[in-house]
């Protein structure tokens, strides 16, 4: 059996001995108006709450939906070594603020003493 799934989200089922592929369903795009919303379920799974509000579907590639790709894989959209600078550069500033607070601390410390 091989399954295929269309751009338009139309999935076909082709059997063994059978030339023509047979359209068994389609599949729709849910989105939400606050996707930040939604509650995380795990394993990429997410449940409708109400700060997400009520889901709106479309067929893929209509009113704005995107379209779907059959045996792709998507990539990072993160460049690695940008990222990796950017947290490198917040450790040296909250290790530099650290130890300025520690010093003031300590100046502190010893105006007291006097």
């Amino acid at each position: 059996i091989s399954v295929t799934i269309a751009r338009d989200g139309v999935v076909s089922v082709t059997q063994p001995g059978v030339v023509a592929p047979v359209q068994v369903g389609s599949l729709q795009l849910a989105s939400f108006i606050n996707p930040a919303g939604l509650m995380s379920m795990g394993e990429n799974l997410y449940q409708e709450t109400a700060s997400s509000g009520t889901p709106g579907t479309n067929v893929p590639g209509t009113n704005g939906a995107g379209l779907l790709n059959q045996n792709y894989v998507e990539t990072s959209n993160v460049n690695v070594v940008e990222e990796m600078v950017n947290m490198i550069q917040t450790q040296r500033a909250y290790e530099i603020n650290s130890k300025s607070i520690t010093t003031s601390d300590q100046m502190l410390q010893k105006l007291s003493q006097m």
